[in-house]
């Protein structure tokens, strides 16, 4: 340990400008060998694809050059058939140099792997490949929004954006909503009651800060507002930093019914007079149902001039449509344990 001795005034912050600058030049040097090995992996896939099809090469020859490139490369992962075989269909998908060089070239190569694994077109791969370089989402990350169809959910919720809030901060504030909203995370039935739901979503409140997207901060649940000496508790309170607003989130438990934004509108009133700074946006209020009449909650829209939406959520995923109908029901399982029963019988006798 060096002698403690009397440090320069200005000694603590120019440690800890240098720790940031350190940190940045390990990550900056992070990024670029990801970017060298994603190129690497574009580039041999592309020559195998070529002499694929200018030589015929088979499975075997890709086994052989993976076997060789490790006795070349022993300190070097990645050159086995699989991986070798994932740079083909890495660069059969994205085919366009520029595209792999100046965008996906900035996520690491197993972010690649989820894209390729994950989704069937390049639309979509190019939509979630931008939101990961976006909000720097982890490769789990990226693979949990993929599995609960992000893209198809963002900027679904209805709202009367367009009409109670400027341009561009009305199509940012619709791009922030989605809708339905996924709690299957949360471990309760479909019949939980709006304070369960509350309860658990503030327990997982980082998963939660998940599928509500970037830029939500959690600010407190149950908020008290004091309205002339009468008490009132907001569900959920949040503030999101793009948005520059409060946003309060409302939740109910049955289906949406016009009454509920009325109650909504008072509270975006109570924080825009009682907690908002004169720099924020006007608060914007968020109504999550477990079902909505699409045409009621438009029409209930329309008679308000406060920035609102409507959602509904989900604690249990729905099966797909097609999986429902090949499912048996209750009857004929119990029928068929019936059966079985019978068949059983018969056969000690």
């Amino acid at each position: 340990m060096p002698d403690i001795v009397p440090l320069p005034p200005d000694y603590a912050d120019w440690l800890a400008e240098l720790k940031t600058r350190i940190h940045s030049a390990q990550q900056r040097a992070t990024l670029a060998v990801n970017r060298e090995l994603v190129l690497l992996y574009w580039q041999i896939g592309r020559d195998i694809l070529a002499r694929q099809a200018q030589q015929g090469w088979g499975a075997k020859v890709i086994e052989r050059l993976a076997q060789d490139l490790r006795a070349a490369f022993p300190d070097m992962k990645g050159f086995s058939p699989r991986n070798l075989k994932y740079m083909r269909a890495f660069a059969e998908a994205w085919p366009d140099a520029e595209f792999v060089q100046a965008v996906l070239a900035q996520l690491p190569w197993y972010h690649q792997l989820a894209l390729l694994d994950k989704l069937p077109d390049a639309e979509a791969r190019c939509w979630y490949a931008a939101k990961a370089i976006e909000h720097n989402w982890s490769r789990n990350v990226l693979v949990m929004h993929i599995e609960t169809r992000l893209q198809a959910r963002s900027g679904a919720a209805l709202t009367n954006f367009p009409a109670s809030l400027p341009k561009p901060l009305s199509d940012l504030a619709r791009e922030s909503l989605k809708d339905p909203y996924r709690f299957d995370f949360l471990g309760l039935t479909d019949e939980a009651q709006e304070r369960e739901v509350e309860h658990a979503l503030v327990k997982h409140v980082t998963r939660f800060l998940l599928e509500l997207g970037a830029g939500f901060a959690f600010v407190g649940r149950q908020v008290l507002l004091n309205v002339g000496g009468d008490e009132f508790f907001i569900d959920l309170l949040f503030y999101h930093l793009k948005l520059r607003c409060y946003v309060v989130i409302e939740l109910k438990g049955g289906k949406f019914k016009p009454e509920h934004l009325g109650q909504l509108g008072f509270y975006l009133t109570a924080v825009d007079m009682q907690i908002k700074a004169e720099q924020d946006n006007p608060t914007i209020g968020l109504l999550l149902c477990k079902s909505k009449n699409k045409v009621v909650a438009e029409y209930a829209l329309r008679d308000t001039a406060q920035p609102m939406g409507v959602a509904e959520y989900q604690l249990i995923e729905s099966l797909p449509a097609e999986l429902q109908t090949s499912l048996p029901s209750i009857e004929q399982i119990e029928q068929a344990l019936a059966d079985e029963a019978r068949a059983s019988e018969d056969d000690h006798v």
